[in-house]
C-alpha cells in the first residue's frame, strides 16, 4: 500500500510508523514534524554491511553519506552498525566529532574544501581525504608538511558515465564540478603529480556517477572503468592502488511507479565485475568502499503537516496548503522530485481528486507535489509526505525566517527527539544591531 515498509495502518485507522501513531506524534510534538524509523534505518545499514561482508569477504567498508541526513544521533547509529562516514564539509565533520564517531572511519569529500576544513581533518587523523583537484592536493601536502604528517588520500575521478538521471544529480560525466576526468588525461596527470609529493600517500581512487539510479549497468560500467584505470596507474606509474571507492547513488521508491533493485543485488553484481577484471588484469583486489546515503534513510522518514487552507480554483487547480513547505523540503522546487502522500488521520480514504500541495513560503514555486491524487482533504487534516528521510532536514532553511522542524526518532512504539524544534529566538540568535545604527 505504501512506498515504505516503515508504515502501516493501525486499529484506529491512523498511519503508524515505528509503532507510533502519527496523529499522537502530531499532538505531542506539533507540526511540521520530521519522523525517522530507527528500526528501518538499522535494517538498511545491515543489508549493506552484510552484503559487503558476503561478496567481498569482509574486504570493504560501507560509509553512510552524511549529506543525506547528518545529526549526532545518526552518526551514533552508523557507528553502532559498523559503518563509516562520508562527510562533505567541516560542519559534517564537526558533527561526527561531537558524536564521538571514530575518525579512522571517516572520509572527507568536496570540490572546494577550505583550508580550515582540511586542517580540522588532518588534525584529527581521519582515514581518508578524497582529493578533488590539484589546488587541493597542494594545500594538503603543505598543511601535512607543516604538521609533520603524511596524509593518505584518494582522488575523485569522473569516469565519463551518463547515469540517466536528472542533470543536477549526475556527477560522473566530464561536465561536472566534481573531480578530475579520464577523457582528457587530467586524472592520470594528478596521480603522477601526487607521486612526487612528500607528505601525501596515494592509496585510493573514487568515483560517483549520480543519484537515484535504478539500473545496474551504470554501476557495472563504472567498476570496469575504474579497475582499468587502477591497472594503468600501476603499469605506468608503479603506484598500486589499495582502495576503490565506488560511491553510491542507489535509487529508492518515492512513488508507487518506482521499482528499485534490491541493494544487496547491486553489491553482488558489481562485485562480480570487480573480481573478474582484477583477475584478468592481474592486479590485487582493492579494498572496496561504498557510500549509500539516501537509500539508508529516505524511506525511513516521513514529514507530518497540518492542513491550513484548501483553495479550489474552479476548472484550474485545487491547492491544499500546509504549515511547512520548501523551507523543510526544497526538493520539488529544485528538481521537481516526486513524492507520495497520505492523510495520517485517515490513510485508507479513497483517493478521488488531484490536488497540489502548497507550502506557506512567500514563493509561487513553494510546492511539495503537483497534481497528486488524494482523498478529499479538509482543514485540520494531518498530511504525511512519505520517503522524506533524505535531503529534507539536510537541505532545510530558514527562508522567510521560518524555524526548522524537530526530528523525532521512533522505534518499538517509543519516540525520542534527536533535533529540537527551532523557535524565533533561534532565528535571531546571530543577528547584531551595530551601536551606531
Amino acid at each position: 500500500m505504501f512506498v515504505s515498509e516503515a508504515l502501516k495502518v493501525n486499529n484506529r485507522n491512523h498511519l503508524e510508523i515505528g509503532g507510533c501513531d502519527c496523529v499522537d506524534l502530531v499532538e505531542q510534538y506539533g507540526t511540521p514534524l520530521y519522523v525517522m524509523d530507527e528500526g528501518l534505518i538499522r535494517k538498511n545499514c545491515r543489508t549493506y554491511k552484510n552484503a559487503m561482508d558476503k561478496y567481498y569477504s569482509g574486504n570493504g567498508l560501507v560509509l553512510f553519506a552524511s549529506k543525506a541526513f547528518c545529526t549526532m544521533a545518526m552518526c551514533k547509529i552508523a557507528e553502532q552498525e559498523g559503518l563509516g562516514l562520508d562527510v562533505v564539509s567541516g560542519g559534517e565533520l564537526y558533527t561526527a566529532l561531537k558524536a564521538g564517531f571514530p575518525m579512522d572511519k571517516v572520509y572527507f569529500h568536496g570540490n572546494n574544501k577550505m583550508i580550515e576544513e582540511l586542517e580540522l581533518a588532518i588534525d584529527h587523523n581521519i582515514r581518508r581525504i578524497v582529493v578533488d583537484n590539484k589546488e587541493e592536493l597542494h594545500h594538503i601536502n603543505k598543511i601535512a608538511s607543516e604538521k609533520g604528517k603524511i596524509v593518505n588520500i584518494s582522488f575523485r575521478i569522473k569516469p565519463g558515465i551518463d547515469a540517466h538521471t536528472h542533470d543536477f544529480v549526475q556527477t560522473g560525466q566530464i561536465d561536472s564540478k566534481f573531480g578530475v576526468a579520464l577523457e582528457n588525461g587530467e586524472a592520470f596527470d594528478i596521480y603522477e603529480t601526487a607521486s612526487k609529493l612528500s607528505n601525501v600517500k596515494v592509496v585510493g581512487v573514487h568515483c560517483h556517477i549520480g543519484s537515484q539510479i535504478f539500473d545496474l549497468a551504470p554501476f557495472e560500467l563504472a567498476a570496469k572503468v575504474m579497475i582499468s584505470f587502477i591497472a594503468e596507474v600501476k603499469e605506468k606509474l608503479g603506484i598500486e592502488i589499495e582502495e576503490l571507492n565506488l560511491g553510491g547513488g542507489f535509487g529508492i521508491k518515492y512513488i508507487p511507479e518506482h521499482d528499485p533493485i534490491e541493494y544487496d543485488h547491486y553489491i553482488e553484481s558489481v562485485s562480480k565485475v570487480v573480481k573478474g577484471l582484477c583477475e584478468d588484469k592481474r592486479i590485487k583486489l582493492p579494498f572496496i568502499v561504498m557510500e549509500p546515503g539516501r537509500s539508508i534513510v529516505a524511506s525511513a522518514g516521513i514529514t507530518l503537516y497540518k492542513i491550513g487552507a484548501v483553495k479550489d480554483i474552479k476548472d484550474v487547480r485545487k491547492y491544499v496548503s500546509v504549515d511547512g513547505g520548501m523551507c523543510d523540503n526544497p526538493r520539488y522546487a529544485l528538481y521537481q522530485s516526486p513524492y507520495d502522500a497520505v492523510l495520517a488521520n485517515r490513510p485508507d480514504a479513497i483517493k478521488s481528486e488531484k490536488v497540489t500541495i502548497a507550502g506557506k513560503c512567500c514563493e509561487s514555486g513553494d510546492l511539495l507535489a503537483k497534481d497528486l491524487l488524494m482523498p478529499e482533504i479538509k482543514v485540520g487534516d494531518v498530511l504525511a509526505v512519505l520517503a522524506t528521510g533524505a535531503y529534507n532536514y539536510s537541505m532545510s532553511s530558514n527562508y522567510n525566517r521560518i524555524p526548522r522542524p524537530p526530528v523525532v526518532l521512533v522505534k518499538d512504539s517509543k519516540s525520542r527527539v534527536i533535533v529540537k524544534r527551532e523557535d524565533f529566538d533561534d532565528i535571531v540568535r546571530n543577528d547584531i544591531i551595530p551601536e551606531d545604527l
